[in-house]
């Protein structure tokens, strides 16, 4: 991707070092931004419309709240597979082609992998990918990123646990892709047997000369990270309860780890949890997360400001 101008963001794999440098520039110049508004001459008389087939939080508030600090009109719908013609069986190829007719851009979450690929092909306005089945999180990913610049000054060099159910967390694979465009990253893979990261991403990380290392015991980790990476077993991905609750609760991030990680090491988490890290961490300075979820904002903007903004 040579330019941001009219593109749609389909996944992070479309990313390269110099337009990610050219995104974070932009982010830290509108980080101050923080009411409608206020940025207005570079989205104002443009229309965004969320279309969210999944429930969402930090996602979609923090889109809706980018677009209107930059003074631009939202068509929100959440739970659009109930609350819209979806329900009466409308495809999704119909909304967008819909939608279109409404908006300069879309931003589209959806449970079915592929998902985003399919509005792309019947788009005429860009499309950002807020979530593609288990495959994909791009948006997630940059966050993420900026977050880690943010903490540490740097990406090059930066090593990270992933810590979970890594088989169906899409803002795990995100990340991990994303993280090839940077030099001597380490990762850390922490889960059970039946839940390790995809091949598809480590044939990537082996490909881009990105070391990776595999085990089922978070504490062999901790002195060796600058990041531990925790993720919720996502419930609505599993085909039986079953074999959720064998996953659920097998890694918890207490104080007691804090003291085991290194003095600048943190935490981080795309929320929400659901117990795997317990509220007495909050307290830490090495509790992130929460600063990773407010970053959000700043790099929707930089995203939007970028595809469809006035320059």
């Amino acid at each position: 991707m040579k330019s941001f101008v009219n593109q749609h963001i389909l996944n992070e794999r479309q990313f390269n070092r110099k337009n990610l440098e050219t995104l974070f520039e932009r982010a830290r110049e509108l980080a101050p931004l923080n009411k409608p508004g206020f940025g207005a001459f570079l989205l104002q008389g443009q229309v965004i419309s969320l279309l969210f087939y999944e429930p969402s939080t930090r996602t979609r508030f923090s889109f809706e709240a980018a677009a209107k600090i930059l003074g631009a009109w939202t068509l929100t719908s959440e739970n659009t597979g109930i609350f819209s013609s979806a329900a009466k069986g409308e495809t999704l190829e119909d909304t967008i082609k819909v939608v279109n007719g409404y908006s300069d851009l879309i931003i589209l979450r959806h449970p079915q992998p592929g998902s985003a690929k399919r509005a792309v092909n019947v788009s005429g306005i860009p499309i950002i990918n807020a979530g593609d089945g288990t495959r994909s999180h791009p948006t997630q990913a940059l966050l993420d990123l900026f977050t880690i610049e943010k903490e540490f000054g740097k990406i090059d060099g930066v090593s990270i646990a992933f810590v979970g159910d890594l088989a169906h967390y899409r803002a795990a694979r995100s990340l991990c892709a994303i993280l090839t465009n940077y030099k001597n990253i380490k990762i850390y893979f922490v889960a059970p047997k039946n839940f390790k990261m995809k091949d598809d991403i480590k044939r990537l990380l082996k490909k881009s000369d990105v070391k990776y290392f595999e085990t089922e015991i978070l504490s062999d980790v901790l002195k060796k990270v600058d990041i531990v990476y925790m993720t919720r077993t996502a419930k609505e991905y599993f085909e039986n309860e079953d074999d959720y609750l064998k996953v659920r609760g097998m890694y918890i991030f207490k104080r007691i780890h804090l003291g085991q990680m290194r003095n600048h090491g943190i935490v981080m988490h795309p929320l929400p949890r659901v117990g795997e890290i317990d509220i007495q961490v909050d307290k830490s300075k090495k509790a992130a997360y929460f600063r990773q979820a407010k970053n959000g904002v700043a790099v929707r903007m930089a995203l939007l400001s970028l595809i469809i903004g006035k320059t």
